[in-house]
């Protein structure tokens, strides 16, 4: 193995994703939308966020579920993982990995993963904020319960979480379910959020017209897809994100990579 000191390499290989998961989209009809920090990058900085390390978009939940079901890369270097297939596996969203590669994370625990690019789902919520705020409670003391299960140990410093860990007869399989039954809606609405983490907050939250079509945008001097409103959805998630945070707050992610 031969670790990858250098950002640029790191970033190819996620860009190498990125190029392949926006091939089979676009084959097979899919909807992606660059979001998060990603999203930032392109639109302020055409690009990562100078201190950035990682690569995340969206799926509307429809096209995240077809998408995990018929995803492959002829090649055999990349597959998509994720914690309804994955034993042990530690976070609650999809991820696409590359095989010829290797990523060593302390909150992983030992579980072997390559260099990813992260794929959220987005759900429909309810519109009433109320009915929202007792959804995302449940659904974070879940996915905290989950993490205790898989990790054996506290990672999150909940005691709720870790009672219920020790008392609570359920499986992480089972768990999973519960958490998909609370946060998966059958009937449209007219707001959605990325459901699948602990957090977001809920000014996570936005309209579902933001994410009604796709547009161009422009990512590492290629062109890639993201939602109709993604301003919107900017300013509604982190406020101001056309300005640079404080130095304190540009921070990279703690990992090391390998290329195997």
């Amino acid at each position: 193995m031969k670790q990858i000191t250098d950002i640029n390499q790191l970033r190819g290989i996620q860009i190498g994703i990125l190029d392949n998961v926006h091939r089979f989209c676009e084959a097979h009809g899919l909807t992606y939308f660059l979001s998060s920090g990603t999203l930032i990058g392109a639109v302020r900085h055409k690009g990562y966020i100078p201190w950035d390390d990682d690569i995340d978009i969206y799926m509307p939940r429809k096209d995240y579920e077809q998408f995990l079901q018929t995803y492959c890369d002829e090649t055999g270097r990349y597959r998509v993982i994720n914690p309804q297939t994955e034993p042990h596996y530690y976070y609650t969203f999809a991820k696409v990995v590359d095989q010829q590669t290797l990523m060593v994370e302390k909150e992983t625990e030992g579980y072997q993963i390559g260099v990813y690019m992260d794929i959220f789902p987005v759900d429909y919520v309810s519109d009433d904020p109320k009915e929202r705020e007792q959804v995302f409670k449940k659904k974070k003391l879940l996915y905290k319960i989950r993490r205790c299960k898989i990790s054996k140990s506290n990672p999150l410093q909940s005691r709720l979480a870790y009672w219920v860990y020790k008392h609570w007869p359920l499986s992480v399989r089972q768990i999973e379910g519960r958490i998909r039954s609370l946060i998966i809606l059958t009937h449209p609405t007219k707001t959605v959020c990325n459901m699948t983490e602990a957090g977001p907050k809920l000014k996570g939250c936005f309209p579902a017209e933001d994410i009604a079509s796709s547009v161009d945008i422009e990512f590492e001097g290629k062109m890639y897809k993201t939602m109709v409103g993604y301003h919107d959805y900017l300013e509604r998630t982190y406020g101001d994100y056309m300005t640079l945070p404080p130095p304190e707050e540009r921070v990279t992610h703690q990992f090391e990579a390998y290329i195997l």
